[in-house]
């Protein structure tokens, strides 16, 4: 029986192989077998699981309240020109109407280009 690398996501040790692919069962990382542990930096997904870049545009797909003022995010408020950055919130841009703002990457879904 041959040995996996752990996952470079979470460092878990319970990888398989699947096809041409090693998968983490516990965050459902996928990479490259041949990659040494795939990138060195983290993948950001929206809520249904496309990877999302810096320059993106994305929707709102909840009402979110603003924290220390009485606005909200409506849902459907497109977000153009993202900044991903670490962090709990790892999504930095600017909201019409709002101004800049953190967002929460499960919170939005990218924009078909």
């Amino acid at each position: 029986m041959s040995e996996f690398p752990p996952c470079p996501n979470c460092n878990s040790p319970y990888v398989y192989e699947d096809g041409g692919l090693l998968i983490c069962p516990e965050c459902a990382h996928e990479w490259a077998a041949g990659s040494a542990g795939a990138s060195d930096e983290p993948v950001v997904r929206d809520a249904n699981g496309a990877e999302l870049k810096d320059g993106d545009t994305v929707t709102v797909i909840k009402d979110l309240k603003v924290k220390g003022s009485s606005s909200v995010v409506k849902v459907g408020t497109k977000v153009k020109n993202i900044r991903l950055v670490d962090g709990d919130h790892d999504i930095d841009c600017k909201i019409p109407g709002i101004g800049s703002m953190g967002l929460k990457s499960q919170f939005v879904k990218k924009v078909g280009d």
